[in-house]
């Protein structure tokens, strides 16, 4: 087990890597937590949640709304659950976002943890405190900013985990590595998603490298005014997609990095697309999604990153290197438009 803690601008969370759940009980108190728990993964490992109060979530994006929270807010309620109650939220990152933000509201707050399971989960959606549901379409339009006081990572998890979640974890890894690590740009280019399920140590030391990645930059900048807004490589679009056109977000994720390098090449010069996308293809995952320019367009005018007619827009210069660059909304919905039918 190695234990790590990044601290924030109030608060800290505790990495615990490679650890098991096991190790739990050393630093939470069973008669004090409850457990949100994917059903997915709790049918898979349900002897891993004896003695601990659970609450089963359903498995998906379509769950992660305002219905799910207030139903979830209701068994805490019957549990007993209050202000001394940790929540710990087990599975992907519906269940980590959705734990984070019922623990932010109820009672006006409380402690809560993370148990990721999915390799997503675990370098992204876990990691930096937000919690947020959906509106119809719209991604995470409601939610809050709140940290975990822990995020134990156990690779068990990992061993039934469908190969689409392999995929949609490594499109958060690639992300990374475009914006800020040409050295594991690199190393991914070596390797293939085979090896990585092959080769335990490899995989942990990776996902240990992008969760300390991640860390340190909303360590840096934990309310998105700097250099966290980077982590949005491939979001924007993505993120206009992935509901509408119902994708894994992994997928959605990896069509919107295209799509940002198409854009980079005008606005920065950028000259590596080709790599990008030869890249996101050997990970299994898709470059090109068809889609309607106008629901697209839509969609992203609701965007939390735009403010009037103008979006903060991700871009690359080179591998390893991104900036967020602010383009008219009209000048996106050009190119947008353009690149439709290509």
């Amino acid at each position: 087990m190695n234990i790590k803690k990044v601290n924030f601008n109030t608060s800290s969370t505790t990495f615990y890597f490679a650890a098991g759940i096991a190790h739990l009980k050393e630093f939470v108190d069973v008669q004090h937590a409850v457990m949100l728990v994917d059903e997915y993964v709790f049918n898979q490992h349900v002897k891993k949640f004896k003695g601990w109060k659970t609450i089963i979530l359903k498995s998906g994006e379509q769950f992660k709304k305002q219905s799910t929270i207030d139903a979830i807010i209701k068994q805490l309620i019957e549990l007993g659950a209050d202000r001394k109650t940790i929540l710990i939220g087990v599975g992907g990152g519906v269940a980590t976002d959705m734990t984070g933000f019922v623990a932010s509201v109820y009672m006006r707050g409380i402690k809560f943890g993370f148990i990721p399971t999915t390799i997503l989960s675990m370098v992204d959606a876990s990691i930096g405190g937000k919690n947020g549901i959906d509106v119809g379409v719209y991604k995470n339009m409601v939610g809050t900013i709140n940290q975990p006081s822990f995020i134990l990572h156990d690779l068990v998890f990992l061993n039934t985990l469908p190969e689409i979640e392999w995929q949609n974890g490594f499109a958060e890894i690639i992300k990374h590595a475009c914006i800020k690590d040409a050295a594991m740009f690199k190393e991914l280019e070596a390797n293939s998603l085979k090896k990585y399920q092959s080769k335990k140590a490899l995989l942990r030391d990776l996902i240990q490298r992008n969760a300390l990645l991640k860390a340190k930059v909303v360590g840096q900048d934990e309310f998105e005014t700097g250099d966290r807004k980077l982590l949005n490589f491939g979001h924007t679009f993505g993120h206009a997609i992935e509901n509408t056109y119902k994708l894994s977000h992994g997928y959605a994720v990896a069509v919107g990095m295209v799509m940002a390098c198409m854009i980079s090449e005008a606005y920065e010069g950028f000259k590596d697309t080709n790599r990008v996308v030869e890249l996101i293809k050997q990970y299994g995952l898709p470059v090109h999604q068809s889609y309607n320019a106008k629901k697209v367009i839509d969609v992203m005018k609701a965007d939390k990153k735009k403010v009037k007619d103008v979006i903060s827009y991700v871009l690359l210069q080179k591998i390893g290197k991104a900036v967020a660059a602010p383009i008219a909304i009209n000048e996106v919905e050009n190119i947008i438009t353009q690149l439709e039918s290509k």
